[in-house]
């Protein structure tokens, strides 16, 4: 039997250097990105085509991107790829290491897997005098250290075992945060209140800002390069109180990067499916053509409110009222 598992077992490491054979093999030859009509229209208009390719070689998606949460502090690496029937899928950096492994069995196996998306984790990068001692720091300087740009290939197998090839870039052209970001509400002629969401183009990364100058490779991107607007409304009940599973029913939605507004009006139906005094938080996030994303956070607002007793400066969700 112990025969039997080392066979298997050398078995699987032949195989596994024979596809990273190929792999390297491909690399050289694969060095023509895939674009969409969409991409080919932006680069024809002055703007910087999608680094997200879809379709993506073999695969029908892939992407791979930066998110920065410049509010919290944090960074995280991000990535998608989406195909039919497949049941293994691999990432490789732009060296050709794999850093990245996904393989499906058992009962996975026989309906085979689509779509996989994964988020590093988070953590903060800047240090913050509040932080656990122990925190993980991951400064804007480690994090391009750590993670280089340039193109990411995904390698993964279908259903008849066929090998699937697709490639993206990564880029550290990343968006600057949302500014003066804002949220009133508004009553209509009909008694109901209507909410608005507001932002502007900023020109840092919030706490992710490094405090000198950027690292190499890094830039800030124009309002030009901001290909979408999302935009968050979310309610921010305590997570163990009564109301908590209202936090699910956020209100989200995309805007164009080119639109004439940074406004986003949050429908009043939508609002009136909220209990009263519902506290909620908005995000609005700023996302590049090639995918990179930075975002915005703002709490404390109050819809619905009653608060018949507002002789103690608070509103009715408990935050202090302004002048």
């Amino acid at each position: 039997m112990y025969e039997l598992i080392l066979r298997r077992s050398a078995a699987a490491r032949f195989m596994e250097s024979q596809r990273e054979d190929k792999l390297m093999k491909n690399l050289k030859i694969m060095s023509i990105p895939v674009f969409t009509g969409a991409a080919l229209l932006l680069a024809g208009a002055g703007l910087s085509p999608a680094h997200a390719v879809e379709p993506c070689g073999d695969f029908g998606e892939c992407k791979v991107l930066v998110e920065i949460n410049a509010s919290d502090g944090d960074i995280g690496f991000h990535f998608l790829v989406d195909g039919d029937d497949l049941f293994m899928v691999d990432l490789y950096d732009p060296d050709g290491k794999k850093i990245f492994s996904d393989k499906a069995r058992g009962a996975l196996r026989d309906q085979f897997m689509t779509e996989t998306f994964v988020e590093s984790a988070e953590p903060l990068c800047w240090y913050d005098p509040e932080a656990e001692e122990d925190e993980d720091v991951v400064t804007l300087a480690d994090f391009v250290d750590r993670w280089e740009a340039g193109t990411y290939t995904f390698v993964g197998s279908g259903e008849e075992g066929e090998m699937l090839y697709g490639e993206t870039g990564l880029s550290f052209t990343l968006p600057p945060a949302p500014a003066d970001v804002d949220f009133e509400l508004e009553e209509e002629e009909d008694g109901e209140f209507e909410g608005e969401i507001s932002w502007g183009f900023g020109d840092d990364l919030g706490e992710c800002t490094p405090e000198g100058s950027y690292p190499d490779g890094v830039t800030l991107a124009t309002l030009a390069e901001v290909a979408v607007w999302e935009v968050v409304l979310e309610p921010d009940f305590d997570e163990e109180g009564p109301n908590a599973y209202y936090n699910q029913m956020k209100f989200v939605v995309r805007i164009p990067g080119a639109a004439d507004e940074f406004e986003v009006e949050i429908p009043d139906d939508y609002l009136a499916t909220l209990p009263a005094n519902t506290p909620v938080k908005i995000e609005v996030g700023a996302i590049t053509y090639d995918d990179n994303a930075t975002f915005s956070e703002e709490d404390e607002f109050c819809v619905n409110e009653d608060d018949p007793d507002e002789s103690d400066g608070l509103d009715g969700c408990g935050f202090e009222i302004e002048d």
